[in-house]
């Protein structure tokens, strides 16, 4: 029998599962220090809301999926 295989595929296994720890942990302490940072200086960053409400309507029409234009009638038939 071939145990060496089995053993090599569980080590990687293993090793995958631990870089996606790590990656969830990252994110997490990344979260947790936005979550700080934005609950100190709150006071500051309010008085960006309505720049960033009118900076978000024309990102949304550069970055919005146009590639849905062409199914609304169906298109082939046209007289």
């Amino acid at each position: 029998m071939n145990h060496s295989h089995t053993a090599e595929h569980s080590g990687a296994t293993k090793s995958a599962t631990g870089s996606k720890k790590l990656i969830g942990a990252v994110i997490m302490l990344g979260l947790i220090g936005a979550f700080f940072l934005l609950r100190e200086h709150w006071s500051h960053i309010a008085g960006y809301w309505p720049y960033l409400l009118l900076l978000a309507c024309p990102l949304m029409h550069l970055f919005h999926g146009h590639g849905s234009h062409g199914s609304h009638g169906g298109g082939s038939g046209r007289n």
